[in-house]
């Protein structure tokens, strides 16, 4: 299983003090993966995370929820689970725009939208062919999905991309970037094996 190392932030949030991870791929298609990078830190009360993407050809959604314009956009996601049971496991997907869908879900793809993450911070930025989103959660809150148990130091993540493309000759082409490769026939990030773990480290 892949891991990531979560390094903790002692005084403020200083994303150098990160490692940067960066082996995205595109699993379904012969494509380059578009430039993208994720970082973690941990303090004694949050989980902080940053996605740092490249992106020439930016798509934002149109709709009247703000689920529908997420879903529409280029987007990054983050899924935790309590294990690989996925029974249940929890979802936020984040557009550029700063605007969040976030879902509980049991497998096989049985969503529940009745599901906030409480205390959830989030920002979003676009410059020019680049955009970043930043966001934290409570440790208490993950505690509390039975995300990461009391004590513990791990745990289970899928961290993606979705990477959207105008086609010349009209619509949208959905591509789908992950940090794991699910090994999966057809794009597919709601399964056991598209998840890697978080390692909160000193």
């Amino acid at each position: 299983m892949k891991r990531y190392l979560v390094h903790a932030a002692r005084a403020g949030v200083d994303w150098s003090l990160a490692s940067c991870l960066s082996d995205f791929s595109f699993p379904w298609e012969e494509t380059a993966a578009a430039p993208t990078e994720f970082r973690a830190l941990w303090t004694s009360e949050r989980l902080h995370f940053r996605f740092d993407c490249v992106d020439q050809d930016l798509v934002l959604g149109a709709g009247r929820t703000e689920k529908e314009r997420v879903l529409g956009s280029d987007r990054v996601e983050i899924f935790l689970a309590p294990d690989l049971e996925l029974a249940p496991y929890f979802c936020l997907e984040m557009a550029p725009s700063g605007e969040r869908y976030g879902y509980r879900a049991r497998s096989y793809r049985q969503f529940d939208d009745d599901f906030e993450f409480q205390g959830l911070q989030l920002n979003a930025s676009i410059a020019g062919e680049r955009y970043a989103v930043e966001g934290s959660l409570p440790l208490g809150c993950l505690r509390e999905l039975g995300v990461l148990s009391a004590g513990a130091r791990e745990l289970f993540a899928g961290v993606y991309r979705a990477e959207f493309s105008r086609r010349p000759s009209g619509g949208v082409h959905f591509g789908w970037m992950s940090w794991v490769d699910p090994k999966t026939e057809k794009p597919d990030f709601h399964v056991p094996s598209s998840f890697g773990a978080l390692e909160l480290c000193d």
